[in-house]
């Protein structure tokens, strides 16, 4: 599949590390580091543009060794890229650490996924069928 991308960044496109990848790093684009105290948030722009096909959306995700390591996340994660968007990619990062993280331009800070979709059609009824688990809410499954 071909996507479309405008790359007005300072780094390379994204690019898959290995051929099994199911995630594109996505690297911040800035004139100045960002200083992202604990529990700050804050909106890191990439610089990239991209069409995405009809049918398509881009997630975007956390990377998993910052957050292991800097108690750092995508704060609406994952954060959706429709196929119709054409504004620049931003990631919304959240500090759950104690300390304070500096971003700097190029860092890798998140992960975007290409994954096809479905759009539901709402069908009105009187009533649902019955399941196993009925309205049983959190945990009512049982499993442990």
């Amino acid at each position: 599949m071909n996507i479309k991308i405008v790359n007005k960044s300072q780094h390379d496109s994204p690019a898959y590390a290995t051929s099994q990848s199911a995630g594109l790093d996505l690297r911040a684009n800035l004139t100045e580091s960002i200083s992202l105290k604990p529990l700050g948030r804050t909106l890191v722009k990439t610089g990239l543009f991209i069409e995405l096909p009809e049918g398509y959306e881009a997630q975007v995700r956390p990377r998993s060794g910052l957050a292991y390591k800097k108690g750092i996340t995508v704060l609406n994660s994952p954060g959706t890229i429709d196929a119709d968007y054409r504004g620049e990619i931003g990631v919304i990062l959240v500090n759950l650490s104690s300390e304070e993280f500096i971003i700097e331009n190029g860092e890798r800070v998140a992960q975007m996924v290409i994954a096809k979709h479905e759009q539901a059609k709402w069908v009105e009824v009187e009533s649902l069928e019955d399941s196993e688990r009925g309205a049983g809410g959190f945990g009512s499954t049982g499993v442990k």
